[in-house]
């Protein structure tokens, strides 16, 4: 094996697409993961076998333990490495409700799949970086974790969305300094207002918001501009600096009078 291998949860839509992309481009072979059958995803996957990357589709929900266990079972059974691991995946909401109305079920969901699923992913990937560490002392992994603004920034109606996101991104500092003497970095990127399915339903909103200053650079984020950080990352572009925030919002979150 020659190449180094990633693997993007949520990797075959939205900004999980654009950073298995990216990667695709810079060489890696890939294994994504979604909840969509293989033929559902077909578009996406053939997208990314044009950036010539082996690319291995697993079908599981990132919540579920058993299915996390089979992900990364299948990436050992395929490619024998693991070099990069991009938590991707997530959800928003069913229901955008008042925190003083949200329902414990919502709150639940959101953390099960947005941070528990991550954060016991997170842990066993990190298991295994290490012990290819240890075996061959070239190793060179990272893990980054794709959180959101709303781990910062308050939206009363989704609350549930912002503690999941929130707490990604202190796991994100807790994995840098467990995993720092083995010398695998792990990042964070939070993402502004990023076109994707989940903001589709609010693309009129944002719209109005931008043309009226909302952002620094007026115009919507794109799944490559993600990727492209992403990949940035995963090359280790950015050394000496693991659990470093990387801000792809177009200014959004730029302090301003």
């Amino acid at each position: 094996m020659s190449k180094r291998i990633a693997l993007i949860t949520g990797g075959t839509r939205g900004i999980g697409l654009g950073v298995a992309a990216a990667l695709g481009k810079e060489g890696f072979d890939l294994c994504v993961c979604g909840l969509r059958t293989a033929e559902a995803a077909e578009e996406s996957l053939a997208n990314l076998r044009a950036t010539g990357a082996q690319v291995l589709y697993v079908r599981a929900d990132i919540g579920s333990k058993t299915d996390r266990h089979n992900l990364l079972q299948a990436v050992e059974a395929h490619y024998g490495a693991l070099h990069v691991l991009v938590n991707n995946a997530g959800v928003a909401p069913e229901v955008r409700a008042d925190i003083l109305d949200a329902t414990e079920e919502s709150f639940e969901r959101l953390m099960r799949i947005n941070l528990q699923g991550p954060y016991f992913l997170t842990q066993a990937a990190a298991n295994w970086m290490v012990r290819q560490k240890k075996s061959n002392p070239d190793f060179s992994g990272c893990v980054i974790n794709v959180t959101s603004v709303s781990a910062e920034m308050v939206s009363v109606n989704r609350g549930e969305y912002c503690v999941s996101k929130a707490g990604l991104g202190m796991a994100t500092k807790l994995f840098a300094v467990r995993l720092g003497g083995f010398g695998i970095p792990v990042y964070e990127i939070q993402p502004g207002i990023i076109a994707t399915d989940m903001t589709a339903a609010v693309t009129a909103k944002y719209d109005a918001m931008i043309a009226n200053g909302l952002l620094v650079e007026s115009r919507w984020g794109k799944p490559e501009d993600v990727g492209r950080a992403a990949a940035m990352l995963a090359r280790g572009d950015l050394p000496y600096a693991t659990g470093t925030v990387l801000y792809v919002d177009g200014g959004l979150t730029l302090p301003r009078l």
